[in-house]
């Protein structure tokens, strides 16, 4: 397996792969944009239109390699298999086409259309409640090109569980080690461009952003063709936050699967690569931030609180982007990617639905025609 990168990329537009193809993959070698040759054909980068709405979403591949996570002598290896990226971090544009299936799944509901069940609940998804506080979330912006910020781990887990489920695709966070790994473009750190003098070039930070946040992909990419993996916003991934690994991990080689540090608890989980808000330090590839739902959640006034939303700072300033791994695993083993390991967080949603505070609503293939029927 090998990365090209020329200095044109070319993006292809897929409405869908035909019959027998599969999305994103190349039979034949480019003869120009970034390309990873794998097995049968090269992964190419690829543009979508999500089914249903009038978002697209752009993926670049990142191919594959081993990773080295943790200082000192606390280091261990994760071999990671190339995945797509999203380009960029997600959208208002995109997310708030997420944010519309509230209102849509409740008239299914009320209509006894597409019901959720105990056979079909694992195509099933929650969407984010009405916002508790428009001018908290929208306080830095809420233009379609700008990230959309302030939802839990949770709530972007879903965003990959509806995007999975309308696109037939299996989509999802990142982990820790497959962030870094793309982040650094293939370079040693501790940024993707080098050192710190750079920085101003491919984020927006404390020092440049002048106290806002702003468009994404405004910066340079790195060398995978990412936009802001440093800055702008910080992005979920799927581990719990821990300071220092294990000392149980040093020396050992695992997987992806195996190295992703599952948390029980609802918080501390980890986000990366710093804000617009933030110093060089905290935009380092190795950086990361613990959210902290008790903190985050202060002027939120349900109970239980919000599983999707946060309503204070730094929250204004987390956002996130979305994978796609080059081998998807049985639906089954998915569940885990895109549902809340902590009790906690399944209790509170439980009680959210329970009281009609929360929706839930069936995100398969057949959706979109679902949505146009009822929009009629």
């Amino acid at each position: 397996m090998r990365i090209a990168v020329a200095c044109s990329i070319l993006i292809l537009l897929f409405a869908a792969p035909a019959a027998g193809e599969t999305l994103g993959i190349a039979k034949t070698k480019p003869v120009a944009g970034p390309y990873v040759e794998v097995d049968g054909g090269y992964m190419v980068p690829y543009q979508m239109q999500i089914p249903g709405t009038k978002a697209t979403l752009s993926m670049v591949p990142v191919p594959g390699g081993t990773h080295v996570m943790g200082t000192g002598d606390s280091t261990y290896q994760v071999t990671i298999e190339p995945f797509w990226m999203a380009k960029t971090e997600t959208t208002w544009g995109q997310y708030q086409e997420f944010m519309q299936l509230y209102d849509l799944f409740q008239r299914f509901e009320q209509a006894g259309v597409r019901p959720v069940t105990d056979d079909n609940k694992i195509d099933a998804v929650t969407t984010p409640t009405p916002l508790c506080s428009r001018r908290i979330a929208f306080e830095n912006g809420e233009d379609p090109q700008q990230a959309a910020v302030t939802m839990t781990q949770y709530a972007a887990m879903q965003f990959s569980k509806w995007i999975s489920g309308v696109t037939g695709q299996q989509y999802r966070l990142p982990s820790e080690a497959e962030w870094e790994h793309a982040a650094l473009g293939g370079a040693a750190g501790p940024y993707s461009f080098g050192d710190a003098e750079k920085l101003g070039d491919y984020a927006w930070y404390v020092e440049n952003a002048e106290e806002a946040q702003h468009k994404v992909a405004e910066k340079a990419p790195n060398q995978y063709g990412l936009y802001d993996m440093q800055g702008n916003v910080w992005e979920w991934v799927l581990d719990a936050y821990v300071e220092e690994p294990s000392a149980k991990l040093s020396g050992k080689t695992l997987t992806v699967a195996e190295a992703i540090q599952w948390s029980s608890e609802p918080y501390p989980l980890c986000l990366k690569g710093g804000s617009w808000d933030d110093g060089p330090e905290a935009c380092k590839i190795t950086a990361k931030l613990g959210s902290d739902d008790e903190e985050w959640k202060t002027f939120d006034p349900n109970l239980p609180r919000s599983p999707w939303w946060f309503t204070n700072y730094p929250a204004t300033c987390v956002g996130f982007r979305v994978i796609r791994p080059l081998r998807p695993l049985p639906q089954q083993q998915m569940i885990r990617y895109w549902e809340p390991s902590a009790v906690v967080t399944k209790l509170d949603v439980a009680e959210r639905l329970k009281g009609s505070r929360g929706v839930i609503g069936l995100v398969d293939e057949k959706l979109p025609e679902a949505i146009e029927k009822a929009k009629n």
